[in-house]
């Protein structure tokens, strides 16, 4: 019910207890659902984009602003978002899940 109503979710807790597994298996649940009701639109495959935001910087993640040459350049977000959007990723149907897996900053989450 809540992913009808909800854009985005967050799964928090201690390292090694289970927060990847646990999306794994909603999406593996999704799937099999889906291949035995597949005339439910309540039931789809699940695409899950998954990436660690600790691992490049701010302006990769995000995109940044060149001074020198005036032009804007997507970050890893944006590309990936505009993908999933555009169906270039999976089929119109799928669920496409963008994943942080990594440790949460207060400064990638404020933006």
């Amino acid at each position: 019910d809540m992913m009808v109503v909800r854009h985005g979710f967050m799964i928090v807790g201690s390292p090694f207890a289970g927060k990847t597994a646990n999306w794994s298996t909603l999406a593996c649940t999704l799937a099999v659902l889906h291949t035995r009701f597949p005339d439910d639109p309540l039931w789809s495959d699940v695409v899950p984009l998954v990436m660690n935001p600790k691992s490049i910087t701010m302006g990769q993640l995000y995109g940044c602003f060149d001074p020198v040459s005036h032009e804007w350049t997507d970050g890893v977000l944006a590309i990936l978002y505009r993908n999933a959007a555009t169906n270039r990723i999976g089929k119109p149907e799928d669920r496409k899940w963008i994943l942080f897996d990594g440790p949460v900053d207060a400064i990638w989450i404020e933006n």
